[in-house]
């Protein structure tokens, strides 16, 4: 039996700075406004109201969002089989590699897929998806919009999840059929949504986007108030008002107005410059990417400093280390607690494979390679089937190291060229005594 929501909502209501930790155990739902309304979106200390459709429009949010999950979804998941002598190999004939690598379900693609379950954990906090099996077998992963998830809790402390599809009646999805991935979370259950937490930062990027707008339509001049040298009558007032527009229309359009007699303009607005504008909205997107993780000069926010050379290659590297692989990190665990029996997972594993961010830079991806073979860690067939090569069998296929290239197990070793040198050496020696 669920417990009741209403002093659970009332209390969020009261209290918008709560987490969701203090409320986990109160079978919250996702459709349940009065406490959703506070996690996911609300009113900002400026006076916007955030939510993801509008802070989507800010295009520091929007480029964020893009930058990390197209980033995460272009890596491949692969599923490896651990061999006995400690290394592992593709296990491509494993039943859940074709569902994760290449087609989750019907109507998408892997990167499609996990695009739209790392946007999820990004704006929402939680991603979700249900397991389909036929036969026991996992056959498809069918992305839910996190909108349409009920979260709930039973007597005993377990989590439910129900559906609400476009049509029919909510329906409960057992917890073995559903792959949750949530963000980063203080309970370890529920992750938190930026876009809630973030509110006050992405409102004042709204706001400020509002007034440089306001600014341009205004054709960059502040607001002005007109003093008269008399009272004016309602109507004249209304009156005078249609003629400021006229006024306003001529400004526009680079005519200059006829001010009748006793009318004095004065400026009554900020300044742009004065009220630091641009300074302003520049200060949002590095607050915005300070959300996201996501160095400002990804997204086109650039200064001296994040345009030299090893400045940016390291920024590229903590990119990586601190946003990307946290990502990564923990659809691999859920992936592999959701979709992998315990008994399956003494064998088997998924993985992203990181080194397919070098794709693009062929000097690093040459310089690895090289460094790996001259140091008997790659052979010359695992470079080629990394860049999508035919093996070439023989000593392609043989472990090597620098000093004269010579196989692994042999070093230390005299070869027969060596040895018959130095019989000859040692002939002639003993000729010339």
């Amino acid at each position: 039996m669920n417990r009741s929501l209403s002093a659970v909502i009332g209390r969020a209501a009261r209290k918008p700075s709560a987490s969701v930790g203090e409320w986990f155990g109160k079978s919250i739902k996702l459709s349940d406004g009065g406490f959703w309304g506070q996690f996911l979106g609300g009113q900002s200390s400026s006076g916007k109201t955030v939510n993801v459709d509008n802070a989507m429009k800010l295009s520091a949010v929007w480029s964020c969002v893009r930058i990390i999950s197209t980033s995460v979804a272009g890596l491949p998941l692969g599923v490896y089989r651990r061999e006995l002598d400690g290394g592992r190999s593709d296990a491509r004939d494993f039943p859940i590699y074709d569902v994760i690598h290449t087609s989750p379900n019907e109507d998408m693609t892997a990167f499609q897929f996990w695009q739209a379950m790392v946007s999820a954990m990004l704006l929402r906090g939680n991603a979700f998806a249900e397991i389909m099996r036929i036969g026991g077998r996992i056959v498809a992963l069918d992305f839910l919009l996190p909108s349409r998830v009920d979260l709930e809790v039973d007597a005993d402390g377990r989590v439910e999840y129900w559906f609400r599809p476009r049509k029919g009646a909510r329906r409960k999805i057992e917890r073995e059929n559903m792959l949750h991935i949530p963000a980063f979370s203080l309970d370890g259950r529920v992750g938190l949504s930026a876009i809630r937490y973030g509110a006050d930062v992405f409102g004042a990027a709204m706001s400020a986007d509002d007034a440089a707008n306001g600014t341009f339509k205004n054709g960059l001049l502040p607001a002005v108030a007109f003093k008269v040298d008399r009272v004016l009558k309602p109507e004249q007032r209304e009156e005078f008002r249609d003629y400021v527009k006229q006024v306003s229309g001529a400004l526009n359009a680079g005519r200059s107005p006829v001010l009748e007699q006793g009318i004095t303009p004065e400026s009554i607005g900020i300044n742009p410059v004065d009220a630091q504008l641009l300074e302003s909205r520049g200060y949002s997107i590095e607050e915005v990417c300070r959300w996201f993780g996501v160095p400002p000069w990804m997204v086109g926010k650039t200064d001296a400093g994040s345009n030299w050379g090893t400045g940016l290659e390291q920024q590229m590297i903590a990119f990586l280390t601190f946003s990307i692989s946290s990502i990564t990190n923990q659809i691999q665990q859920c992936v592999n607690k959701r979709l992998l029996t315990a008994v399956e997972r003494r064998t088997f594993y998924a993985e992203y494979s990181l080194e397919a961010f070098l794709k693009a830079d062929s000097a690093a991806r040459a310089a690895l390679y090289s460094t790996m073979v001259q140091n008997g860690i790659y052979t010359r067939d695992d470079c080629r089937v990394k860049e999508n090569l035919p093996r070439k069998g023989g000593n392609a296929a043989v472990l090597t190291v620098q000093t004269n290239l010579t196989p692994i197990d042999q070093l230390g070793q005299t070869t027969d060229g060596q040895a018959a040198q130095a019989a000859l050496k040692n002939w002639l020696g003993q000729k010339q005594e």
